[in-house]
């Protein structure tokens, strides 16, 4: 104990740098646990979506939108989601929503406004696009028709 006394007094920037990184470990769980969705890979995406035709909401900007996203998305701006405005998604509450943006960042507060307005099985594209992307998934291009 007395080794770690002294490494703490000795180099303290290097110790405040250990606990910040500590505290923000902490902070990630905790969040994680406490969040109203769940993070899912790209695979467990396509299962949800074949499965249990769980619906993809895509909440990047319009012109994202037509440079390519996943097939059958929904393409609902955060604004939107904030104000409640979810349009045909309304009618489906039960069904699992998968929640896209670019990095998997954006979409979190989305996530969590849709599950507090009553969205039983919300869903996040862990690190987005970027993650379907690089498994080789296919996006559409153009306009949702």
């Amino acid at each position: 104990m007395q080794q770690y006394i002294e490494f703490f007094t000795q180099n303290p920037i290097l110790s405040l740098v250990w606990v910040g990184i500590l505290a923000a470990l902490i902070m990630s769980i905790v969040k994680q646990k406490t969040a109203g969705y769940k993070e899912i890979t790209p695979a467990e995406t396509t299962q949800l979506m074949n499965r249990e035709d769980g619906i993809v909401v895509d909440i990047r900007s319009k012109d994202e939108f037509k440079g390519g996203h996943i097939a059958g998305a929904v393409h609902i701006l955060p604004s939107e989601i904030k104000e409640e405005k979810f349009g045909e998604l309304e009618k489906s509450k039960a069904t699992p929503i998968i929640v896209v943006c670019k990095t998997g960042q954006t979409a979190q507060e989305s996530a969590n406004l849709l599950n507090k307005a009553g969205f039983e099985n919300v869903n996040l594209l862990k690190n987005g696009l970027v993650s379907w992307n690089e498994a080789n998934m296919p996006l559409v291009r153009g306009k949702k028709k």
